[in-house]
């Protein structure tokens, strides 16, 4: 039996200690300009045409591929631009949550095309291992040079911004594999002056090639498991049930979702069973709970039904003919009678609304 359906921890604003789970806070992040972004496109489109140039006088396959990134690595810079002005627009009666995970879909269509490269550059370099090619060293080093200077500018340009956006954060990383390859060009490129071996242009490639599928693979799976709504990986539900529970009003919880809106914003919805005395205690209780809830685990939009325990059973669970996850806490007794334990049980996983 529903008795009150309450929203947002508004009330948990004062005395409540912050937080945080991005790198940065949102608002030092909002404050860094979008100028920023936009040079860093400019630096990588200049720089994408001098090293094409440079690639084919002199032969060097690593040097191709270092444009070929560095032209991934504008378009990146630009997706990351548009992500974030989406991300700035306020909240619509089509999107009540706003706009704030354009910049994850922004971060995901950068990571799927880093990936790209790293395939493309293994490719090139097994070819040019079966069909070796001349190499100009000394003007594959000149090239790999001055895109080592171009890729650290633009490096710093966003150091601060990746701090507190994935979306910045996967283009950031772009350009780190951007100096790291013009680095390895550069050393190859004195190595193969020296020696005229010129297999190691094809050997740093398929080198670089590897460091960016890695960098992709740490990276994709918190984009992926943010827009997939999953609970966050820090945040232990049980736990959660358990503090919850400990409120000595609170009967049980269940029907419990927690999921991210974004990097630096959690959301909860469950309901919440109390006793039918403490009905007129109703708003006190769900203030508390809010505020337990956002100082422990930094949940900043908490939905929560209450109902009116049904049989005043500790950790009493209903059906509500849905499917998703149905998490108990039943604090006098354990399946066995001995000891609190948590109880769950699963009928598929979704996101109720209400």
């Amino acid at each position: 039996m529903p008795a009150d359906h309450s929203h947002d921890c508004h009330d948990c604003g004062h005395g409540v200690v912050p937080h945080h789970h991005g790198l940065t806070s949102g608002s030092a992040y909002d404050s860094i300009p979008d100028s920023r972004l936009l040079w860093t496109v400019a630096l990588n489109q200049l720089l994408t045409v001098a090293q094409v140039i440079a690639g084919i006088w002199s032969g060097s396959v690593a040097l191709l591929s270092d444009a070929a990134h560095n032209f991934s690595d504008a378009n990146a810079l630009l997706i990351a631009y548009i992500a974030r002005r989406i991300s700035r627009r306020k909240a619509s009666s089509q999107f009540t949550f706003g706009y704030r995970r354009a910049e994850l879909i922004g971060a995901t269509i950068n990571l799927t095309l880093l990936a790209t490269v790293g395939c493309f550059l293994i490719y090139e370099a097994a070819h040019r291992l079966l069909d070796p090619q001349p190499v100009i060293g000394w003007l594959m080093g000149a090239a790999a040079a001055i895109a080592l200077v171009i890729d650290i500018a633009t490096a710093g340009l966003l150091w601060a911004m990746s701090r507190g956006s994935l979306n910045v954060r996967a283009a950031f990383v772009h350009n780190l594999v951007d100096a790291a390859g013009s680095a390895v060009v550069l050393i190859g490129a004195v190595v193969i002056t020296l020696t005229d071996w010129t297999w190691v242009d094809s050997a740093l490639t398929f080198g670089l090639a590897i460091y960016i599928l890695y960098q992709v693979w740490s990276m994709l799976p918190q984009a992926i498991r943010i827009l997939m709504e999953g609970t966050p990986p820090d945040l232990d539900v049980d736990e959660l049930i358990r503090v919850a529970v400990e409120m000595p009003d609170v009967v049980g919880i269940h029907h419990l979702h927690v999921w991210e809106l974004d990097e630096d914003h959690r959301a909860l919805e469950a309901h919440v069973s109390i006793h039918s005395d403490d009905l007129d205690r109703m708003e006190d209780i769900k203030h508390q709970l809010k505020r337990r809830l956002h100082e422990a685990f930094g949940i900043q939009h908490s939905t929560l039904e209450f109902e009116i325990s049904r049989d005043n059973q500790s950790g009493h669970c209903t059906e509500a003919g849905h499917e998703g996850l149905e998490r108990c806490w039943n604090p006098d007794l354990s399946p066995d009678g001995s000891a609190s334990t948590p109880v769950s049980k699963t009928s598929g996983r979704g996101k109720h609304h209400h």
